[in-house]
């Protein structure tokens, strides 16, 4: 399993980039479909119980989660660009903000050898904005995320 890696290249922004042994095709599946989704999204002890996705520009999503010990959570935004296998971008909010405003997330896939890179930036509002969710467990949770994300394009691209 790859580590993901984090970079800030400006004030704003988060970078985290990880690679998978999958086509591009699957893994921009993986993050479009919503049966797939909810396979893998979030860190290993939260469950995505909801994820709805209406993958057009200016098409809304919606995800809820459930945690340790009954707790909740949901998020949701719209999809602002869809260039299906290779860009995915929307805006970010939670329901109980722990972060104010909202993110601008994109997703740029690239393929090599049947390998592909998955780069996400995050965009927020300010600097503080930004270190506020550095110093969050959201590493922590994508790497998990992600790591049973490999366990999925595993699974379907042997199907």
């Amino acid at each position: 399993m790859a580590p993901v890696t984090i970079a800030t290249p400006s004030d704003r922004a988060i970078v985290m980039t990880r690679t998978f042994a999958a086509p591009r095709s699957l893994v921009f599946a993986a993050w479009t479909e919503s049966d797939l989704i909810k396979r893998w999204y979030g860190a290993r002890d939260w469950d995505l119980v909801s994820a709805t996705i209406d993958l057009r520009v200016g098409g809304a999503w919606r995800f809820v989660w459930r945690g340790p010990g009954g707790a909740s959570m949901a998020a949701g935004g719209a999809y602002r660009e869809i260039v299906a296998p290779t860009r995915l971008a929307y805006t970010e909010s939670f329901d109980d903000a722990w972060y104010p405003g909202q993110a601008l997330v994109t997703h740029d896939l690239a393929e090599r050898g049947g390998t592909t890179t998955l780069t996400t930036t995050y965009l927020f509002n300010s600097r503080q904005i930004r270190d506020l969710v550095l110093e969050s467990p959201m590493k922590r949770g994508v790497a998990e995320g992600y790591d049973r994300l490999d366990d999925v394009l595993r699974e379907i691209g042997e199907a």
